[in-house]
C-alpha cells in the first residue's frame, strides 16, 4: 500500500532558498523555487506541524479523520513546494488571458491561427505518445460525478462505464467540505478502503479533473497566498494516490478544464514533469485530456497537444461553455450574438460542427483520442414504461422526440446528436444517468469498430477560422429566455447550498449550462434583442419581472435537490431570494464577469453561506435522479 509518509522524492534537501527568498522572485524555473516561509499555522488539536509558510484552515465539522489522513505534513510539504513553485507561472498565464482579451477589444481583430506556431501546425512528424491499454477505448464516461457524493461515486465505481469524470470542477461546488471529502473518497477508492466498491483495477479509470485556474483555494496559504485551486486538488490527488494508481495500471489521469492556450498545456505539462520527479515517477506516466471549452483554444489545438505530447490522453469537445466563451471574449459585439440556445444551438450548427470536426481531425493526426460533451438527459424512472422506450431510442437518435415538455423535447434533439458525433470520428463521450451507459456503449458497437476511431483521420475536411466564428442564425424566444433566468438562479441556489449541479426539467444542470444561460442574458440585455415571439425588447427590467415571476417555479425546484432539507423553510426562501439578487446583478453588470464561479468564490455572500453551512456541519446529500 502506498504510504503517504514516505512517498517524498529525496531530492526535497535540494529545494530550499534562503530563508528570506519570497515567492515573487521565483521566476518559474524549476531549480530556483522559494522557501516557505516561518509562522505556520498550528491546527488546534491536532498534534500536526504544517510547514513553514503554510496556513492551513482546521477541518469542517465531522471531518476530522479525513483531514488528518490527507493533511500529513509530507502532504503539506509537497502542497507548498508545488505552490510555490508554480505560483508565479499561474499569475503569469492569467495576465496573459487579460492581456488577449485587451487586444480583442482594443483592435477588434478576430481570433485566428497563431502565426508564431504555424511551424508546429504544419510539422506531420510529430505524435504524442501512445496512452496506456486501460485509456483505449473511451467510449462512455461517467460526468459531472461530484466524488463528495460517497453514494453515485460508489455507483459509478461499481458501473460499467469506461471511466468517471471524478468532477473538482463544473458538477461539484468547491466548499473545503466538498474538496476534502472529494479527495478523501477518491483516496479511499485508490488504497481499496470503499465500502462495496471494487479494487480500483477493476473499477472504471478515474479521471480526475480538478479545478480551472480561475479558481482560488481559500483554507490554504503558502507565502501569505491563498493557493490555485487547481494546484490544490492535483496536489493532494497526486501525492496521496498516484504511486498506488501506477501499480494498478488505473492513472493518474486527468482532465484539465478551462485551458485557453498553448502556453497553459506548457504549465501543465511542467507541473506533471515536477510532480513526476518529486514523487518518482516514470515520466509520462501522468496522462490528461484537455477539455477544449474557449474558443481561442480552437485555434491552437495542434499546440495544445504538442506542449502534452508526452501527457496527452487527447481533446474533449462540449457544447456550453464553448457557446459561452464568444459571450465572453467577443459578446460585447452585434457580429457574436448568440442566438436562443434553447432553440437555435446545437452541433449541428456549422461553429460548433466545425469545431468539433477540427478537434476530430486534430487529435486523430496526431495519434490523441478525441472525446465530446455529455448527454445531460434523466431517464424515467419506470424502465418498462412506453416513455423509457421512448427517450432511450430518441437519445440513440432511432426514433423521433416524443416527449412532455419543451425542455425535454430540446434536451433529446440534442442527445440525439450523440449519433451525429460518433459518426464525425470522436471515440468517446459523457453521461449523466448511468441507466445510459449501456445504450450508450451499444450505439458504439453499432456505429463504430474497435476500442476506438484512430484510424478515422478527417482527411475529407478543411476548416477555416470562418467556419470556427460563424454564429447560427435565429432570434431569442420568451421561452428561452425564461429558461435561462431559471437555469443561472437555480445554479448560484445549489452553490449556496453546498451543491455544484442540480435538476430541472429531465436534466441535469451544472456550472457549463449556468455560464452560457447567464452569459445570453447578459448578451441580450446588452444588445437591447427583440423578442421573436413577443412584442417586448430584453431588457433588465422585463428579466426582473420575469425572474420575480419564476419564484413559484424555483420554489418547486429547490424543494427536490436533496434529501432532506439543509436549513429551516425560511432558509430555504432567503437562499433563493439571496440567489435571484446575485444572478440579477450578475446580467446588468457593465463589464461582463469572466466566470460565473470565480464571481461566486470570491463574493462575501457565497462564502459567508458556506461558513454557515460547515459550521453547522450540515451536510445534503444529492439525489441521484428525479
Amino acid at each position: 500500500m502506498y504510504d503517504a509518509h514516505t512517498q517524498l522524492s529525496h531530492s526535497y534537501h535540494s529545494e530550499a532558498t534562503s530563508a528570506g527568498s519570497h515567492i515573487n522572485t521565483v521566476r518559474g524555473k524549476l531549480g530556483n523555487r522559494a522557501e516557505p516561509q516561518p509562522g505556520s499555522y498550528l491546527r488546534p488539536g491536532l498534534h500536526l506541524k504544517a510547514p513553514r509558510g503554510v496556513d492551513v484552515e482546521p477541518p469542517p465539522a465531522g471531518l476530522q479523520l479525513e483531514f488528518q489522513t490527507l493533511f500529513t505534513t509530507e502532504a503539506l510539504r509537497f502542497l507548498s513546494n508545488l505552490c510555490s513553485t508554480f505560483q508565479p507561472e499561474v499569475d503569469k498565464v492569467l495576465k496573459l488571458r487579460t492581456l488577449r482579451k485587451v487586444q480583442l477589444d482594443l483592435t477588434g481583430e478576430l481570433p485566428g491561427f497563431r502565426e508564431d506556431t504555424a511551424h508546429i501546425r504544419n510539422d506531420p512528424t510529430w505524435k504524442v505518445s501512445p496512452v496506456p491499454s486501460r485509456l483505449q477505448c473511451r467510449h462512455v464516461d461517467i460526468g459531472d460525478l461530484a466524488p463528495c457524493d460517497t453514494q453515485r461515486f460508489i455507483q459509478g465505481l461499481k458501473s460499467e462505464a469506461q471511466g468517471i469524470q471524478v468532477d473538482f470542477d463544473d458538477g461539484n461546488c468547491p466548499t473545503y467540505y466538498n474538496q476534502i471529502k472529494g479527495i478523501y473518497n477518491v483516496y479511499q477508492a485508490v488504497h481499496n478502503q470503499l465500502h462495496d466498491a471494487p479494487p480500483i483495477s477493476r473499477a472504471p479509470v478515474l479521471m480526475l479533473r480538478p479545478r480551472a485556474w480561475n479558481m482560488v483555494e481559500h483554507n490554504l496559504m503558502v507565502n501569505g497566498r491563498e493557493v490555485p485551486g487547481p494546484l490544490f486538488d492535483f496536489g493532494l490527488l497526486m501525492f496521496h494516490n498516484a504511486k498506488l494508481l501506477l501499480e494498478n495500471q488505473s492513472g493518474p489521469f486527468f482532465y484539465l478544464s478551462k485551458v485557453e492556450s498553448h502556453e497553459e498545456a506548457k504549465l501543465w505539462n511542467q507541473i506533471f514533469l515536477w510532480a513526476e520527479d518529486k514523487l518518482d515517477l516514470p515520466v509520462g506516466s501522468i496522462k490528461a485530456t484537455v477539455l477544449i471549452e474557449c474558443v481561442l483554444a480552437s485555434f491552437e489545438m495542434d499546440e495544445i497537444l504538442y506542449e502534452l505530447r508526452e501527457h496527452s490522453a487527447g481533446l474533449n469537445c462540449g457544447i456550453w461553455d464553448y457557446s459561452a466563451s464568444f459571450v465572453n471574449k467577443l459578446g460585447h459585439r452585434a457580429d457574436f450574438l448568440l442566438p436562443d440556445r434553447s432553440k437555435y444551438v446545437n452541433m449541428e450548427k456549422l461553429f460548433l460542427r466545425s469545431y468539433m470536426d477540427l478537434l476530430v481531425q486534430t487529435c486523430h493526426r496526431r495519434g490523441a483520442l478525441a472525446t465530446g460533451g455529455m448527454a445531460a438527459l434523466l431517464l424515467p424512472r419506470d424502465k418498462h414504461s412506453d416513455l423509457y422506450k421512448t427517450v432511450v431510442s430518441t437519445v440513440t437518435r432511432q426514433v423521433a422526440a416524443h416527449t412532455y415538455t419543451q425542455a425535454s423535447v430540446n434536451t433529446h434533439t440534442r442527445e440525439q446528436l450523440k449519433l451525429l458525433e460518433i459518426q464525425a470520428g470522436v471515440d468517446g463521450f459523457m453521461v449523466y444517468d448511468m441507466d445510459l451507459i449501456e445504450p450508450m456503449q451499444k450505439l458504439f458497437r453499432l456505429h463504430s469498430q474497435g476500442k476506438n476511431q484512430l484510424h478515422n483521420l478527417r482527411d475529407d475536411l478543411t476548416v477555416t477560422p470562418k467556419d470556427l466564428l460563424t454564429m447560427p442564425a435565429g432570434g431569442v424566444t420568451l421561452y428561452g429566455l425564461r429558461y435561462n433566468i431559471a437555469v443561472g438562479v437555480l445554479f448560484i441556489e445549489a452553490w449556496l447550498s453546498g451543491r455544484g449541479h442540480f435538476f430541472y426539467r429531465g436534466q441535469v444542470e451544472d456550472s457549463a449550462t449556468a455560464e452560457i444561460s447567464r452569459s445570453q442574458v447578459w448578451q441580450w440585455i446588452r444588445h437591447q434583442v427583440k423578442l421573436e415571439d413577443d412584442v417586448r425588447t430584453v431588457t433588465r427590467g422585463l428579466v426582473r419581472s420575469l425572474a420575480h415571476g419564476l419564484m413559484d417555479d424555483l420554489r418547486a425546484a429547490t424543494s427536490c435537490q436533496t434529501q432532506r432539507l439543509i436549513f429551516s423553510v425560511s432558509r430555504d426562501e432567503d437562499r433563493l431570494t439571496t440567489a435571484l439578487f446575485i444572478f440579477l446583478e450578475v446580467v446588468q453588470k457593465s463589464d461582463f464577469p469572466e466566470f460565473l464561479t470565480t464571481y461566486l468564490n470570491l463574493d462575501h455572500t457565497f462564502l459567508s453561506w458556506q461558513r454557515l453551512h460547515e459550521e453547522r456541519g450540515t451536510g445534503g446529500h444529492y439525489k441521484a435522479r428525479l
